[in-house]
């Protein structure tokens, strides 16, 4: 399948101190980490797109698969869309493939989905990524309320890895002592993009939390030791990363596939009730006919 589900949060280092406004949970968060792109053609997001998707949406709570999506629409960057869906396992992906597999009315029906979407789009790839604990810092795994995603990509170079590990402490150790709000999840890649690529994710409630984020910056230099401190952090990202780019998404509910929980939790948002309808004008009596004289 080329789309499933969320949960995973967290905060860009490329950014650092950015932050999440949403309550810390006990929520594990997933193992597994699929996101496909698509590449949507100048001027056919929107409402085009909500539309083509919603029948994959409908496709799938008919069939009330068990795997839930996420969809993002790009705000930065080139035009597009991504869909994340989690799993526990590489084996629990197989049994959802399989799901597909042995019903042959839901997979025709995605099929038929699928070629509508695909006249709006340029291109789709997808990636396959493994979450790293060690990476990741005071991850959150409730998306409920979650309207903007941040997520930053960083290629390690060859033979870096413990430098990365050096430079993550160094990032996370700096956040504890400053107090931040910054939590994130980081994913390694398994399948789909270079060796040594890595994405760290971020939630935000709103715009607000990405303008704290840039505020409590200033604790974070002062925690990680000043110029002095924020020099070597410098000089050891450029020993270590050769490539860094980040993004800002915002969720579409149009476009999601999410569980009756989500809903539950913030139905105005997920399941919104569709406008009324303007009341029909009272229809126009017809004129008298105009009596002739003789």
């Amino acid at each position: 399948m080329n789309k499933f589900s969320p949960i995973l949060l967290g905060l860009s280092l490329a950014v650092a101190g950015s932050s999440v406004a949403a309550a810390q949970q006990t929520v594990s968060l997933p193992k597994v980490l699929q996101i496909t792109r698509e590449f949507i053609k100048p001027y056919k997001g929107g409402a085009a797109h909500d539309k083509t998707e919603s029948a994959f949406v409908a496709t799938m709570t008919k069939a009330k698969f068990p795997a839930y999506y996420l969809g993002l629409d790009s705000l930065s960057g080139k035009s597009r869309a991504l869909f994340l869906t989690e799993y526990d396992s590489f084996a629990d992906w197989e049994k959802d493939n399989k799901l597909v597999d042995k019903n042959p009315s839901l997979s025709a029906e995605l099929e038929r989905a699928s070629i509508a979407d695909g006249e709006l789009l340029e291109n789709v790839d997808s990636g396959v990524f493994v979450r790293d604990d060690d990476l990741s810092y005071k991850p959150h795994a409730d998306l409920t309320h979650a309207r903007y995603m941040e997520i930053s990509e960083f290629h390690v170079r060859a033979g870096h890895h413990k430098d990365w590990e050096k430079l993550t402490k160094m990032v996370k150790d700096a956040h504890d002592k400053a107090g931040t709000h910054a939590h994130w999840a980081a994913f390694e890649i398994a399948y789909g993009a270079p060796d040594g690529t890595y994405l760290v994710l971020s939630a935000d409630d709103s715009m607000a939390d990405i303008d704290r984020g840039y505020a409590e910056d200033k604790a974070f230099r002062e925690a990680i030791g000043g110029d002095e401190g924020m020099k070597a952090l410098d000089e050891l990202f450029a020993a270590t990363v050769d490539s860094s780019d980040s993004q800002l998404f915002a969720v579409n509910p149009k476009q999601s596939y999410v569980s009756p929980d989500w809903i539950k939790a913030d139905p105005e948002f997920w399941a919104p009730k569709p406008a009324a309808k303007p009341a029909a004008a009272p229809m126009a009596k017809p004129a008298a006919a105009e009596k002739k004289t003789p």
